[in-house]
């Protein structure tokens, strides 16, 4: 096992370990430690955050690059389990069936679309396997 990748696991297991502690600690109310589980939480996140740093550090990668489209897909992936998670709730804790499926399926629909966002679209490949309708495409736009 390479170093990078040893202190890659251990980082990402103690950030993993902290992250979920921390959250365990915010949820569970009978513990009365809210604010210290969002704390430990929050170090979580950002020892992960220096865990990716420091692997692609050690990698000898380039920095990353945040762009519009990384941005856009973490919003609806964070936005579709959300809304999945939450028509779950609706459905299984507060007996409302209806609004939690309806909510759900928009959920799953927002999940879902993440295949296009981050793959595309590509008429080619469906060209590829069917020549066939290409002609007939072709011969319908000319």
């Amino acid at each position: 096992m390479k170093k990078s990748s040893f202190t890659a696991m251990i980082l990402g297991t103690v950030s993993g370990i902290l992250f979920s502690l921390g959250m365990c600690m915010a949820l569970i109310s009978q513990w009365n430690v809210f604010l210290q589980g969002v704390i430990l939480g929050c170090i979580g996140l950002l020892l992960g955050l220096v865990t990716l740093i420091v692997w692609r550090k050690m990698e000898h990668k380039a920095p990353m690059r945040i762009s519009g489209k990384q941005v856009l897909t973490i919003i609806v992936g964070t936005i579709g389990a959300l809304s999945f998670g939450c028509g779950m709730c609706f459905s299984m804790i507060w007996g409302n069936m209806i609004a939690g499926i309806m909510i759900g399926l928009v959920g799953i629909i927002l999940l879902l679309s993440l295949i296009p966002l981050t793959k595309g679209i590509k008429e080619r490949i469906f060209s590829k396997k069917f020549p066939d309708n290409l002609q007939k495409q072709q011969l319908e736009k000319g």
